[in-house]
């Protein structure tokens, strides 16, 4: 029987939040500019950016090792600063039957955050929850967070 979970992280960031959303929104292709070491590409294969149904393929390096991912972009709520990709075919789907990226932003006092959630299904409970994917990307929102700081 498969087994499903969830992995949430809030990363802090410092720019202001919209610029985080819409960069993944409309030119994710940028992050391969803004964090080279963890992003070598990132393509539109069909639709238009920031629309849902439109099929992107990253690029990326996890763990030392290249890999790439397709996905589709599920869901864009503006008022909520939300997107939803899932993994449709790649090195990700080897391990896990099933997996998606929500990204989210939100104030809380005077602080901003990016909300990383990973749902995902497993095999099997010998199979580690993508804790290692969760570092990945949200190693590269806080360097998104920083480049917007350093460059608004």
């Amino acid at each position: 029987m498969a087994i499903t979970g969830t992995i949430t992280r809030d990363v802090e960031i410092k720019c202001h939040r919209h610029q985080v959303f819409e960069l993944f929104k409309h030119r994710p292709h940028d992050t391969s500019v803004i964090d080279p070491e963890t992003i070598e590409a990132c393509h539109l294969i069909s639709g238009q950016w920031g629309v849902p149904g439109a099929v992107v393929q990253w690029h990326y390096y996890h763990l030392g090792k290249k890999e790439t991912a397709k996905e589709i972009i599920e869901e864009v709520d503006d008022e909520l600063h939300k997107i939803v990709f899932k993994v449709i075919e790649g090195d990700i789907l080897e391990v896990y039957d099933s997996l998606s990226f929500i990204l989210t932003t939100k104030e809380v006092g005077d602080k901003k955050f990016v909300t990383l959630t990973i749902e995902f299904e497993k095999a099997n409970a010998s199979i580690p929850d993508p804790t290692s994917y969760l570092d990945l990307v949200c190693g590269l929102l806080a360097n998104v967070g920083a480049h917007f700081v350093k460059y608004p």
